[in-house]
């Protein structure tokens, strides 16, 4: 979990778009406001109270981080929905008279934001803190404490799993059948193709998750990950096979190595992994504190739909999902392909 919010958006944004998080935080805080359609929402004079800062401070943050303000809710309001605001406050905003023809309102995620850029203000700085020890809290309780095997949350990790498993076994039967090479060749090659995928080996994706030696790194993959991984097993099943049949023997490493070069380049996979990578580099950092150097360049901010696929009412765990008679009709639907 980043320390310094004040200096990374993506972090900021992070948090903001995680609700449960922002729930927990609002019911913990308890900064006041005003109810406006149904909605917390505060004055910057009220922010100016709250943080202990002059309103010329707050200004410069409205000014500077405009587009981040607004995304996360802060906007003007002028003509009849400045009246009726003005209504449900009785007429009057603290500081505001009835002349007022424009005025900045801020909603609650619109005030953390604020409290996760000011760096004036030991208020604010309290706040921060606070705050990342809620999104902690709140990962691991929706996460049943297993943040290791949060990607087995998502209703897509097992139809994934079992397909990847599928593709699997048409690799490893490709590398028995067309290459010529020991029985090691099965981890080397294992390792080749993460290294495409997501840039790690097993070890350094191990010491980044660090996993214990029972832990298998394909089970805390996620379902992108997952089906990345199935493309290029299956692909390079087959690249495999036809590449033999043409020389009439059994491929040697270098010419194996070559086809897995041939993949990283394919125009056809890059999409897939490249959002491989992106997800789980995001994904990693964010639900897992886990930094993937090599994938640094494709972290980005994690989006509210994966908080609600992780974390929301929606995601169960990997007991759950195999209770349940859907699932277990996608599985025969797969078996029986």
């Amino acid at each position: 979990m980043v320390n310094d919010l004040t200096n990374s958006q993506r972090d900021r944004q992070n948090i903001l778009n995680n609700r449960y998080a922002i729930e927990k935080v609002e019911e913990h805080l308890a900064l006041g406001g005003i109810t406006y359609q149904d909605t917390l929402v505060f004055t910057k004079q009220q922010l100016v109270s709250l943080f202990e800062v002059s309103e010329s401070t707050i200004e410069k943050y409205l000014t500077n981080h405009a587009e981040e303000l607004k995304t996360n809710g802060y906007k003007v309001l002028r003509g009849q929905a400045l009246k009726d605001f003005l209504n449900t406050t009785g007429g009057v905003v603290i500081d505001y008279g009835s002349k007022t023809t424009a005025l900045g309102i801020f909603t609650f995620r619109a005030v953390l934001n604020i409290a996760m850029l000011l760096t004036e203000s030991d208020r604010a700085r309290l706040i921060r803190s606070r705050i990342l020890d809620i999104v902690i809290e709140v990962v691991a309780e929706r996460s049943g404490g297993h943040t290791k095997y949060i990607n087995q949350r998502d209703c897509d990790y097992l139809p994934s799993a079992y397909q990847e498993f599928s593709y699997r076994q048409v690799f490893t039967d490709a590398l028995d059948n067309y290459l010529d090479m020991g029985k090691f060749k099965f981890g080397i090659y294992t390792n080749k193709i993460y290294q495409l995928i997501f840039k790690e080996n097993a070890k350094e994706y191990r010491q980044i998750l660090k996993l214990h030696n029972k832990d298998k790194v394909r089970d805390t993959l996620y379902a992108e990950v997952l089906k990345a991984i199935a493309s290029v097993e299956n692909g390079l099943a087959e690249d495999m096979k036809i590449k033999s049949i043409q020389l009439g023997r059994k491929l040697q490493p270098s010419e194996l190595d070559e086809l897995i070069n041939f993949a990283a380049s394919n125009h056809y996979l890059k999409p897939i992994i490249e959002d491989a990578r992106t997800k789980m580099a995001s994904r990693d950092l964010s639900f897992r504190d886990a930094l993937h150097q090599k994938l640094e360049a494709y972290i980005q901010t994690v989006p509210e739909t994966d908080f609600e696929k992780f974390l929301g009412e929606a995601s169960r765990s990997l007991e759950e999902q195999l209770a349940h008679p859907e699932i277990l009709a996608v599985f025969k639907r797969l078996k029986d392909r």
